[in-house]
């Protein structure tokens, strides 16, 4: 297969889930601690610029571990491009054993109880936000099946695995869990290749060349087959792409962050769903 012939795997199938519409690293160190009185000749510079600086330390960013910005009561999944990750949040919390209502990316009263049962239950601030605090310890308990994540993605380096049953890809860095994001990959008829393989092209901006399809984020570990961003997933559960990986362009932006320099180990493993 010519890769000049299956950078294609974007455009999703005629049932895409369109139709629905409607961290640090653990060795990190702590924020700065500000002196509360500090002469600025003593310092040898100004104290005004300081406090600042440690609070932006203190900010969460997309190179955290399990990171996912707050989503909050009244928030939705309004179209691929205004992801909040409402319906991960009702996956992630039915999982977690305290949601038992829809999954419709509208964060409902019922939704908010949930989190603040999962809150509860975690030793968290009970306040029906799900916050940066409350996401790394929810994507922590509901990682599916981790048995069965081979060894070779917790080997040394970044490893990104893709299971196939279960929608789902985790990134381990040097065999420590960094996050994990739920995908879907391809059709029957366009299945992801199962395998080892390891990123060999990367185009931050790609457009599939025969369906001019935006593919942003792409990182290719499998002749046309990559993770990228997806303009037509809203639900990981509903659609197929042409074999490629989708993710929500937030998340596809994430993966990037954390490894578009560096050499990423890619495992395509589970049954086909």
């Amino acid at each position: 297969m010519r890769r000049s012939t299956t950078l294609v795997c974007s455009a999703a199938l005629a049932f895409s889930g369109l139709a629905l519409g409607a961290g640090s690293p653990a060795s990190a160190a702590p924020a700065a601690v500000v002196p509360a009185v500090v002469s600025p000749a003593a310092a040898g510079q100004s104290t005004v610029a300081a406090a600042p600086a440690a609070l932006r330390a203190a900010r969460p960013s997309r190179k955290d571990r399990f990171y996912r910005a707050t989503t909050r009561p009244g928030d939705r999944d309004r179209s691929v491009t205004s992801i909040k990750h409402v319906r991960e949040l009702q996956y992630r919390l039915r999982w977690a054993g305290v949601y038992g209502g829809s999954v419709n990316g509208v964060y409902t009263a019922r939704t908010a109880k949930a989190v603040k049962k999962f809150q509860k239950r975690h030793g968290l601030k009970r306040s029906g936000v799900a916050n940066t605090a409350t996401w790394k310890r929810l994507i922590q308990k509901t990682v599916r099946g981790k048995s069965k994540i081979p060894k070779r993605c917790k080997s040394s380096g970044w490893n990104a695995c893709y299971d196939r049953r279960r929608h789902q890809v985790v990134l381990y860095r040097n065999g420590t869990l960094w996050n994990s994001w739920l995908v879907r990959g391809g059709a029957a008829s366009s299945k992801t290749r199962t395998g080892k393989f390891t990123v060999f092209s990367r185009s931050k901006n790609h457009v599939s060349s025969i369906y001019e399809a935006k593919m942003p984020y792409a990182q290719f570990f499998s002749g046309g087959q990559a993770f990228h961003a997806s303009y037509l997933m809203m639900d990981p559960f509903v659609g197929h792409s042409h074999g490629c990986v989708n993710l929500y362009i937030p998340d596809a932006k994430q993966l990037w962050a954390l490894t578009s320099n560096k050499k990423l180990k890619v495992t395509v493993y589970g049954a086909w769903s």
